[in-house]
């Protein structure tokens, strides 16, 4: 048996937590393991595995209110910038969609992403891949 979505147990109020935001279609609230204090995650209300999944009714919706903390924790905690995160299905620890909305500021240390970074071998490398994701692209739309 699959164990219980944490975030749809917090969304339910079956798990405390401390909300910033509670609506009918976005919830968003502290992350309890905070990368710095203000740590927020965006969530959809009802249970989204991913986003591959979102209804397309909802991106909007969502990502404004993604924007909307985004600009609150900037304000309310004088932050210089916020890192706007999303991971999808790797390292995604809850499987809940979720946007995690981190304050910044000059000099904390943050550095980036967390991975190596892997250079094209060539300019043609970099060419034939850009011309397979704009097939895929393409595929998607039809």
């Amino acid at each position: 048996m699959a164990r219980p979505c944490a975030f749809c147990g917090i969304v339910k109020g079956e798990t405390a937590a401390s909300f910033v935001l509670k609506g009918e279609q976005v919830c968003a609230f502290l992350d309890t393991r905070p990368v710095f204090k203000g740590h927020v995650l965006v969530v959809p209300a009802e249970h989204v595995p991913d986003f591959h999944v979102l209804p397309e009714a909802e991106m909007g919706p969502f990502f404004a209110a993604v924007r909307r903390v985004s600009r609150a924790v900037e304000a309310a905690l004088e932050a210089d910038g916020t890192f706007v995160a999303l991971n999808n299905k790797i390292s995604q620890s809850v499987p809940h969609l979720h946007v995690h909305v981190i304050p910044r500021r000059k000099g904390d240390g943050l550095r980036g992403f967390f991975w190596p970074r892997h250079k094209y071998e060539s300019e043609a490398q970099a060419a034939e891949i850009a011309g397979r994701l704009r097939e895929a692209i393409d595929a998607l739309r039809a």
